[in-house]
Order: C-alpha cells, then sequence, then structure tokens
C-alpha cells in the first residue's frame, strides 16, 4: 500500500491549501483505493498560516475581532489561540493586499494599526506568546501603525502626532516608545516570514516589494530613504546596541518584520515554522510520494515558500516529490529539487479558466500525474 503526503500551500485567490488538499486527495483515492493518504496542508508566514495552524492543532480556538483593516476602515477578521497559550495573528487576515480595493492599493494609503490593536486585544486577554505570519501584505509602513496601536508616540517637525498611513513615514523626525505598552516587552514573539529581504536598499522592502502594492517607480527612491530614517529613529528610541535593518526578513511585509524584531521579536521561516507544527519531517519520512503545491511557482518557490521547504524535507529523505502549482516559470531552476513539476496552465488550460475552474482543473491533472507509470 502506498503512503501519500499531501503537503500544498494555497493557490492565492482561488483554493485554500486545505481545499487543494482536498482535492488531491480525492483525486488519489480515485485512482489508487487502497493508499493511505495524509494530509498536512502548508503555510509560510502568508496566507492560510492561521488556518494551517489552526487545522494542525487540536487545542486550537478562533477569535473574531473587529479592528482596523489596511485602509483604515474597521473589517472583521480572525486570529486564533493554539495550545491555549499562544496567539497567531496573520496580517495577510488583517492588511493584506485582497483586502484593498485595486483602485486603492498604494502604500501611502494603508496601514498595518490593525496588527497592533490585534496584539493588544491578546495583551488584554492576558496572553505573551505570539506567532504572527507576515506574508502578503499591502503596507509599506516600517510597522508605524502597529507600534502607534500600542502606544508609541511618532512626531513631526511641527510636534504634531503623525499618522498612521504609509505615506506618514515621510514627516517622521522624532519617536518615543516610552509610552508603548509595556506588557509587550514581556512577551515571546515568534515572527513567520517567508522573504529574507532586509529593510532598505535596492534588495529591501521597498525597492522589492512596493511596485506590486502599488508604489510607482518614481517614488522609491522617495519612500525607501524615509523608511531608512524613520528606522534610525525607532532604532534610537529602542536604544539598540545594533542595528536590525539589515537583518534577514527586516523587509517582511513592507519592515512590519524590522519593527518586530525591535520589540524583541524572533524572525524564523514560516514554512519552518508551520511543520515542525505539523510534524511534517516525521510523516515524510515514512512516505512513498508526496505532492506539493501554490498558486505560482517560480525561483523564490526555493527561497522560503513552502513547496521549497517541503521539497527540502523529502529530499532529505530520499521521497519523491511532486510539485502541481496553478503556474509554473524558471522550471529549470526547480528541476533539481522536485521529481516531478506540473502546472494546471499548460496547452489545453488558459489562466483565465485556472483560476476559474481551478478545483476541476487540479482534479484533472491530478488524474493525469497519477495514470502516469512512474507514480501509481
Amino acid at each position: 500500500m502506498m503512503k501519500f503526503i499531501v503537503a500544498p500551500d494555497s493557490f492565492k485567490g482561488t483554493l485554500s491549501q486545505i481545499d487543494v488538499a482536498n482535492v488531491m486527495k480525492e483525486s488519489i483515492f480515485n485512482k489508487l483505493p487502497t493508499a493511505e493518504v495524509i494530509l498536512k496542508p502548508m503555510a509560510d508566514g502568508g496566507e492560510g498560516t492561521l488556518d494551517a495552524l489552526l487545522t494542525a492543532t487540536t487545542l486550537s480556538e478562533r477569535i473574531t475581532l473587529e479592528i482596523t483593516g489596511p485602509i483604515g476602515k474597521k473589517i472583521t477578521t480572525n486570529i486564533g489561540i493554539i495550545h491555549h497559550n499562544t496567539v497567531v495573528i496573520e496580517v495577510a487576515a488583517i492588511a493584506g493586499l485582497p483586502l484593498v480595493p485595486e483602485s486603492k492599493r498604494h502604500p501611502f494609503h494603508t496601514t498595518t494599526y490593525g496588527v497592533g490593536e490585534a496584539i493588544k486585544y491578546a495583551l488584554d486577554q492576558g496572553f505573551k506568546k505570539f506567532i504572527i505570519g507576515l506574508g502578503g501584505s499591502a503596507t509599506n509602513d516600517g510597522g508605524l501603525g502597529m507600534l502607534q496601536a500600542l502606544g508609541a508616540t511618532m512626531r513631526t517637525k511641527k510636534q504634531q502626532q503623525a499618522g498612521i498611513f504609509g505615506k506618514d513615514l515621510l514627516e517622521i523626525t522624532n519617536i518615543d516608545l516610552s509610552t508603548l505598552d509595556e506588557r509587550i516587552w514581556d512577551t515571546d514573539i515568534v515572527i513567520a516570514s517567508d522573504v529574507d529581504q532586509p529593510l532598505y536598499g535596492k534588495n529591501g522592502a521597498t525597492y522589492m516589494f512596493g511596485p506590486q502594492k502599488g508604489l510607482k517607480q518614481a517614488e522609491l527612491k522617495k519612500v525607501d530613504q524615509a523608511i531608512k530614517n524613520y528606522a534610525g529613529h525607532l532604532e534610537r528610541a529602542a536604544q539598540l546596541t545594533h542595528s536590525y535593518t539589515v537583518h534577514r526578513g527586516a523587509g517582511s511585509a513592507g519592515g512590519l518584520g524590522f519593527a518586530l524584531l525591535v520589540i524583541n521579536g524572533q524572525l524564523i521561516s514560516g514554512a519552518k515554522i508551520v511543520s515542525e507544527m505539523i510534524n511534517l519531517e516525521e510523516a515524510i519520512a515514512s512516505s512513498d510520494v508526496v505532492f506539493t503545491g501554490e498558486g505560482k511557482s517560480d525561483e523564490q518557490t526555493l527561497d522560503g515558500k513552502a513547496p521549497g521547504y517541503v521539497a527540502k524535507i523529502a529530499q532529505a529523505h530520499g521521497v519523491p516529490v511532486i510539485l502541481v502549482s496553478g503556474s509554473v516559470s524558471d522550471s529549470h531552476l526547480l528541476d533539481k529539487h522536485f521529481s516531478q513539476i506540473y502546472s494546471l496552465v499548460d496547452d489545453h488550460v488558459s489562466l483565465q479558466q485556472a483560476m476559474n475552474e481551478t478545483k476541476d482543473v487540479l482534479s484533472k491533472k491530478m488524474h493525469h500525474i497519477l495514470t502516469a507509470k512512474n507514480t501509481s
């Protein structure tokens, strides 16, 4: 009897990782009714991290909150409690890009304020342990909004209280952390990130991710300089003995990773956190075949993304790992890490069809894969 591990990330905008895993499982059973199929839905700190951790943990609870969304209006969202003592906050569910209408997408007008409100709510409930997933944000405010929600005082040249949006980074001349909620210094914050970028510079948050959030090329230099100046004020206010600006992942979520590092957060690979929570390696070690996937696979898949991490574990145990993603580019780079690579988009299926009929297209692709002699 063959044993399959099914460990996909979400197909963003279409199916959650749990939905993808269920489609894969059903396809395997349809072809191989006696197979053993174990579902291990994955995430890497971005969209779906909360669901993946809640699903993997028997002692878990979903909490509904009304807090400030990415454009400053109240939204209803969720955080989670696992093991009765750890709060899971998914930034994508509070300040995520899909929460911003396309016509309003611009980091000048988005904020991480709601993330701070979620942390404060948890502190008020007596929690001290946090896992904060950073992927998928619409923000580039360096955590300015989050810190203000937690009580930090930020002032402009005119000694006025600064605003909470990305554009307000350009006005910051003074930061006072003595007004910050003092309970934050007594917390254990694990920052789950899927990127390694520093805070600023050509490889930093603004240049690497700003354009996809709405920043224009002509604005990048000004915003990057503003976030650099802001970082200097924040590190002086925190009286740090070393800088976090070049720390791996400081540029996560538009610099939110940097702000969390300043308040004693520990940045860890989001995929690593989730895989350990769901005992992924133990499951893969005793399996025959692993399936994984995501919405779009490219060279970034190998740089902290969930499927890349799954492949790394599978390779270490000599287990074949099959990548099935919505679309695939840079396959020549992925070939060394995956036994087989498949894209839903091909000569017969357009991108639009793959997005509109994802379950059906994925099911048919799985049937094709499982029919091949080298899988069955």
